[in-house]
This record gives C-alpha cells, structure tokens and sequence, in this order.
C-alpha cells in the first residue's frame, strides 16, 4: 500500500493544486509538486492509503470514457512523478 509521507501538505491555487513539504518532508524536499484536479484526486485517495490498482478502480468510478488500460498508465505515471512524497506502507 501506498501512502503520502507525513510532512506534505496539499493546498489549492486558484485553478491548480500544490504539495510543499514542510518539517523533517522539507529537509529533503525543498520544492513543490503542482497538481490538476485528477492530480489532486489520486493525492488525496493516497493521504489515507491506496494501491495502484485501487486508484485505477476509482478513476474508472470517477471518469466516464477512460478504459482501464489508459487509467493504469496514468496512475503509474502520476506515482512516478510524485515519488519523492511516497511511503510504501504495510496493508492493515
């Protein structure tokens, strides 16, 4: 499972989305992550925890017309480019 690390912090601008890391987060990471609102969707599912393939099932639920081949890339894509924000966290 796969969760944001404590330390990051999603706040909304205007018509975009910005994660800063702050304390410990920000000793690391000094920079910002901007965000859609898809961006900012999958961040917030993956706040509380999520799978890849859970965040392909919600995107499915959420967009109509996206076939589940092209919501897999978009989820690995989306992973990869917030990786420095993610923990890699035992299922419950």
């Amino acid at each position: 499972m796969l969760r944001i690390k404590e330390g990051f912090l999603l706040r909304r601008t205007g018509e975009e989305y910005i994660a800063v890391a702050f304390g410990e987060a920000g000793d690391s990471f000094n920079g910002m992550i901007r965000l859609n609102e898809t961006g900012a969707f999958f961040w917030r599912e993956l706040e509380t925890g999520s799978t890849p393939e859970r965040l392909v099932e919600k995107t499915l639920e959420r967009y109509e017309g996206v076939d589940a081949q092209a919501a897999g890339r978009d989820v690995e894509e989306f992973l990869r480019s917030i990786a420095i924000a993610l923990e890699d966290v035992p299922d419950d």
